[in-house]
């Protein structure tokens, strides 16, 4: 495949923007958004993305709230949700998390190469969807 396969990362804060984008620029055409609001623009400016990294908390709405609705617009999109919150509350959060299609759920703090990794297993499933 010639072309590169589209990710967005949505994230309120600028550094975390920018080392996401520096991070996967070179495998993806990266498309960055402050905010889901923006984001949603770009989803419907550029279409499908094969991945979307989100942030959970943004000030316009949550990342789960952001992932559930582009999961019927762009059902083969692999979801991946980055918090903060300790892992018992994401555990609390498993019903909205499955609502939203959320593939994996990254613990932040995290290495750049625990999601390098992630997204590798994301880019084989939307493969795997696709059929590429």
């Amino acid at each position: 495949m010639s072309e590169k396969l589209k990710l967005m990362v949505v994230d309120d804060e600028p550094n975390n923007l920018d080392l996401l984008y520096r991070t996967f620029r070179r495998q993806f055409k990266v498309f960055r958004a402050e905010n889901a609001s923006l984001a949603m623009e770009i989803l419907e400016a550029e279409g499908e993305m094969a991945i979307i990294i989100s942030d959970q908390s943004m000030p316009d709405m949550t990342g789960i709230q952001f992932l559930r609705k582009t999961k019927d617009s762009f059902p083969d999109t692999v979801r991946i949700l980055l918090s903060g919150y300790a892992e018992e509350q994401i555990n609390s959060e498993v019903d909205e998390i499955q609502q939203a299609d959320i593939f994996k759920c990254v613990t932040k703090p995290c290495s750049p190469q625990e999601l390098k990794d992630v997204v590798q297993e994301c880019l084989e499933v939307y493969k795997a969807k696709k059929g590429l």
